[in-house]
């Protein structure tokens, strides 16, 4: 059985390498990350409180009333919590380097868009930090140097993915090739072949072939450390590996050597997604032992989630699974990032969620997508 790991990293503000606040990282052996090298021990976390009864919940409420809590919440459009009263993400001047942090406009309410523009002004802003918003401290910045590219990913253009949402103005993050983001030691995210769920919004009208527009689960060194060593959302036409019915798009999970639309390729039952303009991706890993995992999506604006895939791994090369519990964002495991995509929102549990619970995230994501 594998063993969690159970640490916080807090970053520092500006970030040139992993910088611990609440964390102690040790040399020696550790079944917590997957790399024997590596030891961290975490501090305890506070979640946000949950809402009143009868009050409005966030997907992370959602999951946290349905017992598998968010380890991870990252979105620059919203909270994902009806309480959630911090900072959504961090901007930074290119010319000068000064940062600022863009809050929703309410606890549980949209990102205060307007307050991005008055601070960016006509100057060059670029996303420095995307916060996790689920107390585990779980915040992205951009990713270090990995195997596939060997030098730092860029942060991301903060003004090249508006989006209108009940008439405000919000920005997601574009992601083009060389920018990425990554926290390589993430707290209290799934590890070997423990459970998950994973979702994230993107635009549905913007992706490419190259490897790897993913959030998720990833290796904490940012190399290709073998089949099953990540877990994470795919969306794109990417067929080095597999492939789903048609020419693509697709919602897929990166296993790791492995882009799966199901356990077989081409694999029919997972179609080709077009006319949505923002689309739910969302891919599950069931109990140790289970042999199971699922993917799942949906027009983000209308309609529920469909379930193109429901079975076993695709063979024992990926059974059981071997995850390692970094988060990453935009790139591959190894830090591929020839990919495209416009992203806006993604959350990561530590188990197996209920169909009633995926169902009850769909239909909050609808309810603010679909505004």
């Amino acid at each position: 059985m594998t063993t969690r790991s159970t640490w916080n990293w807090i970053p520092c503000v500006a970030i040139a390498a992993v910088c611990c606040g609440a964390c102690t990282v040790t040399s020696g052996n550790s079944t917590d990350t997957g790399m024997g090298s590596l030891h961290i021990t975490c501090t305890q976390v506070t979640p946000p409180a949950a809402p009143a009864a009868g009050a409005a919940k966030g997907p992370c409420d959602i999951y946290a009333a349905d017992g598998g809590p968010c380890v991870a919440a990252h979105s620059t459009i919203r909270a994902l919590y009806a309480t959630y009263p911090g900072p959504l993400y961090q901007l930074r001047k290119t010319a000068d380097g000064t940062t600022h942090d863009v809050m929703a406009l309410a606890p549980g309410g949209l990102a205060d868009g307007a307050d991005q523009d008055t601070f960016c002004g006509t100057d060059a802003c670029t996303i420095s930090v995307i916060y996790d918003q689920s107390g585990h401290a779980n915040h992205l910045t951009k990713a270090p140097a990995g195997m596939a590219k060997t030098t730092p990913d860029n942060e991301a253009n903060a003004k090249s993915a508006p989006i209108t949402i009940g008439g405000q103005r919000v920005y997601g993050v574009h992601v083009v090739p060389g920018v990425g983001y990554r926290n390589n030691m993430a707290c209290d995210t799934t590890t070997g072949d423990d459970a998950e769920t994973e979702y994230m919004i993107v635009a549905g009208n913007l992706s490419n072939g190259a490897c790897c527009f993913d959030y998720g689960n990833m290796e904490r060194n940012s190399h290709d450390n073998g089949d099953g060593t990540m877990e994470a959302v795919y969306f794109g036409t990417c067929t080095i590996w597999n492939k789903g019915d048609g020419n693509g798009p697709w919602v897929m999970g990166d296993l790791e050597n492995g882009l799966w639309a199901g356990d077989s390729s081409p694999y029919a039952a997972n179609p080709t997604l077009t006319g949505w303009n923002f689309v739910t991706g969302m891919v599950k890993g069931d109990v140790a032992g289970a042999n199971h995992w699922v993917i799942k999506e949906g027009n983000a604006q209308s309609g529920a989630l469909m379930v193109p895939f429901d079975g076993q791994r695709p063979s024992s090369r990926w059974n059981p699974m071997k995850k390692e519990g970094a988060i990453g964002l935009g790139t591959g495991g190894d830090n591929s990032n020839g990919a495209t995509g416009n992203w806006f929102e993604g959350v990561m549990t530590a188990a197996f969620a209920s169909d009633q619970a995926d169902n009850d995230v769909q239909a909050n994501i609808v309810s603010v997508y679909g505004q």
